[in-house]
C-alpha cells in the first residue's frame, strides 16, 4: 500500500491508544481513505497484517459502513440527505440535479473527474431540509435553483485550477 509517511507514522501511533489491537481497525481505515481518497483492494490484507487478523476481519468492517469506498470518487463528493424529511420537501429533485447537471449517475465520477453525486443517510439538519455534504461543507434548503447555482460554483472553481 502507497501510503504517506505521514500517514504511516499516524497509523503506528493510533494502534498504540487499543490496548487490544482489533480495536484500531476503524482508526486505521479512516486514514487510510484520508491520505488516498478511498480503500485500495489490498486494505484488508495490509490492515489485517498490521492488526493481526484475518483479512476477512478487516473486510466485513470495510463493507458494512457506508463511509467507506472501496472505489475512486471526484475531486468534489455531493452528499444529498435521502431521509424523510429532505425528501418530503424535495431532495430527490436536489439529487437528480446535481446528477444531471454533472451528467453522473449515482456513485460514479463524472466524465470531467471533477464530482461523486451520493445519496446518504440523515445529515442531522432537518428542519433545513433538503440540506446537502459537499465535501465538509454544509449547505441547507438546497432546492433545484439553489443546487444549479452550486454546480455552477464547482464548475467555476474547476475552471481556475
Amino acid at each position: 500500500m502507497n501510503l504517506k509517511a505521514e500517514t504511516l507514522s499516524k497509523i503506528d501511533e493510533v494502534i498504540t491508544h487499543y490496548p487490544v489491537k482489533r480495536s484500531a481497525t476503524l482508526p486505521l481505515l479512516h486514514l487510510i481513505q484520508e491520505d488516498i481518497g478511498h480503500l485500495p483492494a489490498d486494505t484488508s490484507e495490509w490492515v489485517a497484517a498490521k492488526l493481526e487478523l484475518e483479512p476477512i476481519n478487516v473486510l466485513e468492517v470495510i463493507t458494512f459502513y457506508p463511509m467507506f469506498r472501496q472505489k475512486p470518487i471526484g475531486r468534489r463528493h455531493i452528499k444529498v440527505c435521502r431521509t424523510l424529511s429532505c425528501a418530503l420537501v424535495g431532495g430527490y429533485k436536489t439529487c437528480a440535479t446535481f446528477e444531471a447537471e454533472f451528467k453522473t449517475h449515482l456513485g460514479e465520477v463524472s466524465p470531467d473527474g471533477e464530482v461523486t453525486v451520493d445519496f446518504v443517510e440523515c445529515l442531522a439538519s432537518c428542519g433545513t431540509a433538503p440540506v446537502v455534504l459537499i465535501d465538509d461543507e454544509l449547505h441547507e434548503k438546497v432546492d433545484v435553483a439553489k443546487a444549479k447555482q452550486l454546480s455552477d460554483q464547482i464548475k467555476a472553481e474547476a475552471k481556475k485550477r
